[in-house]
């Protein structure tokens, strides 16, 4: 199916030179002399690799054909298992496959990969998740006048900066799309 560079939105999965990209970012530029044209940041499903391109207004794109099963995270060894919540076969990734999911996931965390014809291509988190953190630094009281932010660690490895009230056990909520802290779920011990 062709979609008009009109009809672009954020996620949308586009073939682009025979291989599949989700647009990560877009934007319609129209200068004073000349056509308009859409600026877009694609990052390509398999590898990561996001790339800058430029897209005539008007100009037709092939929507990428793809099938999506729901799936639950189940442990990690050197690969990555997911189980079909629907036939329950098991499905073995590596971190590579994975990608910057792998961040995020933690045991039974419920998860979509994204097949391409027969080979599972991409593992899409849900928009957000509670994790506790796992190591951060003590905030002290009267660090700052404004709220300020630290460092922490999450259970699954991941980064975050979280403000300075947060402690160690403390269950915070985050974006998976920006890795941003959104708040704080649970307190250590609660």
């Amino acid at each position: 199916m062709l979609v008009s560079t009109a009809e672009f939105k954020k996620g949308l999965r586009i073939v682009f030179d025979g291989e599949p990209y989700t647009i990560a970012d877009f934007q319609h530029v129209k200068p004073g002399k000349g056509g308009a044209f859409i600026r877009t940041k694609l990052k390509h499903m398999r590898s990561g690799k996001v790339i800058d391109n430029t897209f005539r207004s008007g100009e037709k794109v092939e929507l990428v054909d793809f099938e999506e099963k729901h799936m639950q995270y189940l442990y990690r060894d050197d690969r990555y298992h997911f189980m079909d919540t629907e036939s329950y076969e098991q499905l073995s990734l590596s971190p590579e496959e994975v990608g910057d999911a792998r961040d995020y996931l933690r045991e039974n965390t419920e998860v979509d990969v994204l097949y391409i014809g027969d080979r599972p291509v991409t593992v899409e988190l849900p928009n957000f998740v509670e994790l506790a953190i796992a190591k951060t630094d003590p905030g002290v009281r009267g660090d700052t006048a404004q709220g300020g932010t630290k460092p922490a660690r999450l259970e699954t490895g991941a980064s975050v900066q979280v403000p300075l009230f947060l402690n160690e056990g403390d269950v915070v909520k985050i974006d998976t799309r920006t890795g941003e802290y959104l708040g704080r779920v649970a307190a250590a011990g609660a």
